[in-house]
């Protein structure tokens, strides 16, 4: 007779972490657009295009519910998929911009064999008739049967990764392996960067974000004078970006994202890295000060373990 294996405890899915593990899957970058009731072309910026079958030839794109374009899109016939190239990446923020009411002013675009709103000049286009439309937690799955599709430029696709545009990341990192980003600066900005995301932190963090900064410094501590370079790079990564979480501002968390990819490079590249016990307890004063929730001796901690870490370099 045989005992039935228990079976691991579930955890509840945090979504900031999940949207931070999601984006460690490199994604193209689209913009779908249709037409509103009155005619008027409308569009939106999207990585969750997704092709679906062959045949029939079926792609797919999700759409949250809030959305103020979600009547255009489950009301209307259906959609075109417009993929940007890297030479587009203004058009992606232009049409993920809310504060712009008119997203194709300015733009070139084209009515396509279907009637729909069709970019100019972008890699492809697909011209979907509308073929399902599935509810699925906070976003509507849509599915549309491809029509007509063209080809347009050579250029490169505009690729999403880690909450920043891929042709971002390469640049940085050019930029750092051929050392022309001084370290002045880059202190300078880790400085103001983190810091206003300590005092932010200390505001808006978690006890869970706190725990999980805590434990990005365990990590730190815990790495034998042995350890691959690959876990010491891993390891200060994730502490400064649970600092980065904690601070509850996406367009600082954007900004840290880019910032880690400098680190990273940094550490890889161009840095000694070693283990620095004189550095421990500083970190463990950060940790110290988002508890107490005492913003500006957290972001004194912060600025001592820079000034620390480059004295000893």
């Amino acid at each position: 007779m045989t005992s039935a294996t228990a079976e691991p405890p579930v955890h509840a899915i945090e979504p900031a972490q999940f949207r931070q593990l999601l984006g460690c899957f490199p994604t193209g970058v689209a913009v779908i657009t249709t037409c509103a009731a009155d005619g008027r072309p409308v569009g939106l910026t999207c990585n969750s295009f997704s092709s679906v079958s062959l045949e029939p030839p079926l792609v797919l794109f999700s759409l949250r519910k809030q959305s103020s374009l979600r009547a255009a899109f489950t009301a209307g016939r259906g959609f075109a998929i417009n993929i940007l190239s890297q030479s587009q990446d203004a058009l992606s923020g232009r049409f993920a911009s809310s504060r712009i009411e008119d997203k194709f002013e300015g733009v070139r675009w084209h009515r396509g064999a279907l009637g729909l709103p069709v970019i100019d000049d972008c890699l492809a286009s697909f011209e979907c008739s509308s073929y399902a439309c599935h509810e699925a937690g906070d976003h509507d799955v849509l599915i549309g049967e491809v029509r007509h599709m063209g080809g347009g430029g050579s250029d490169h696709a505009l690729v999403f990764y880690r909450g920043a545009y891929m042709m971002l990341a390469e640049s940085l990192r050019k930029l750092v392996v051929q050392g022309q980003l001084d370290q002045a600066g880059i202190d300078e900005a880790y400085r103001t960067l983190y810091g206003t995301l300590l005092r932010l932190a200390c505001e808006r963090a978690s006890d869970a974000e706190v725990d999980a900064i805590e434990a990005a410094v365990d990590a730190i501590e815990q790495h034998p004078d042995t350890a691959q370079l690959a876990d010491r790079i891993d390891s200060a990564s994730r502490f400064f970006a649970a600092i980065a979480t904690a601070g509850h501002n996406a367009a600082l968390l954007l900004m840290a994202q880019t910032m880690g990819t400098v680190l990273r490079e940094r550490m890889t590249h161009v840095l000694s890295v070693r283990p620095r016990p004189d550095l421990y307890p500083i970190r463990r004063r950060i940790v110290q000060q988002l508890r107490a929730h005492d913003a500006d001796r957290a972001a004194a901690a912060l600025d001592e373990l820079i000034t620390t870490l480059r004295s000893g370099a």
